[in-house]
């Protein structure tokens, strides 16, 4: 799979980026180190100025590339949500079984993430990192509604309507589809972050993954 998704180009909505980042050397460096400055500073105090401090470029030259870091934000989540869509696709393809199927969908959408060496200016562990802890703030904003017509979450949606069918071939008579593919995907995110930092209202640990509480969940609620 690695092989194939080297070639393969992430597909982002155009509006949400002035310049294609993936199109330049400088353009992918705002990715990469971007990733690693509001892993280590957090989404509040990261700043275009902090950045380009960082890349040793001007502020004004991240502009060039995306209107502010919303924006920048949307790209990062848009880009994790359509490698997590590929992964999903490649995991399950040739699974009959549609219960083996959903725990594959389930164990890509919930499992700990590890860098993918075939994407050399994205680290994959650590965006995983900053979606568990900011990707809620790409939702909650007044322009959710806008951006959503917009289409900026296009590949997040597209993710849990892939559950949303699995579940379905499961079982056909269960009426919360929607709901428990949702809940799954958004859930897991807080699990992972309650396991992390509040661990007192988790059962969620080093022992017991959030991907064995889901695949648990959806076994008893769609077979009993």
């Amino acid at each position: 799979m690695n092989s194939i998704l080297s070639n393969l180009k992430i597909q982002v909505n155009e509006k949400i980026y002035v310049k294609d980042p993936e199109t330049s050397t400088l353009g992918k460096k705002i990715i990469q180190e971007s990733i690693l400055l509001i892993d280590e500073v957090g989404f509040e105090d990261f700043t275009f100025k902090k950045l380009g401090e960082r890349i040793g470029s001007n502020e004004s030259s991240l502009y060039r590339y995306f209107e502010n870091k919303h924006k920048l934000l949307l790209y990062l989540s848009s880009w994790y949500w359509g490698w997590m869509e590929y992964r999903m696709v490649f995991s399950t393809s040739n699974i009959v079984d549609p219960m083996e199927k959903l725990k594959r969908a389930i164990t890509i959408v919930t499992e700990k993430i590890e860098d993918d060496s075939t994407t050399l200016h994205i680290n994959e562990s650590v965006l995983n990192k900053i979606i568990i802890a900011e990707f809620t703030k790409t939702l909650l904003t007044k322009e959710v509604d806008t951006e959503n017509k917009e289409g900026f979450f296009l590949v997040y949606k597209r993710v849990i309507n892939r559950i949303i069918d699995i579940i379905q071939e499961v079982n056909p008579e269960y009426t919360y589809a929607k709901t428990l593919a949702s809940s799954i995907v958004e859930g897991s995110l807080h699990q992972h972050f309650l396991k992390d930092h509040l661990k007192t209202i988790t059962n969620c640990n080093e022992n017991n993954s959030p991907t064995q509480f889901y695949i648990d969940l959806v076994q008893k609620t769609l077979t009993n």
